[in-house]
């Protein structure tokens, strides 16, 4: 995956880092901060939804939550959508955005965005 200007530009400090633990084991939960390009974003994102659900599923990932996002509260950042999606590892997420058939859609994702983030979360250990 290559830089790029945009709604989707990679973070390639925060990409090596995930990918350098590749090999944990474990699940990851990633969380989609979302927010559609005023003039038909969340159409495509739809179409991209439809086009991913099938690499989600055979990447053995699944949808945690996904919500449509009120007004913050604290803070000022505002999203459309927030999602919550778990992959069996780390590398099974890598597997699935460096597939052939993924980069065929992942224009879907980005012409739907005006912005979005992706942050990887580990369990917190010692939270309540």
């Amino acid at each position: 995956m290559e830089a790029s200007a945009g709604p989707e530009r990679i973070n390639e400090e925060g990409l090596a880092a995930f990918a350098a633990r590749a090999a944990d084991s474990g699940p990851v939960v990633m969380l989609n901060l979302l927010a559609f390009k005023p003039e038909g974003g969340e159409e495509r994102y739809l179409e991209y939804g439809a086009a991913v659900a099938p690499l989600l599923e055979q990447a053995g990932g699944r949808i945690v939550f996904a919500g449509a996002a009120a007004p913050a509260v604290i803070g000022g950042a505002g999203w459309d959508v927030v999602a919550l999606v778990e992959y069996p590892s780390r590398q099974a997420f890598l597997d699935m955005i460096g597939s052939p058939e993924y980069q065929a859609i992942a224009h879907l994702r980005t012409e739907a965005l005006a912005k979005g983030e992706l942050h990887p979360l580990d369990q917190a250990e010692n939270l309540p």
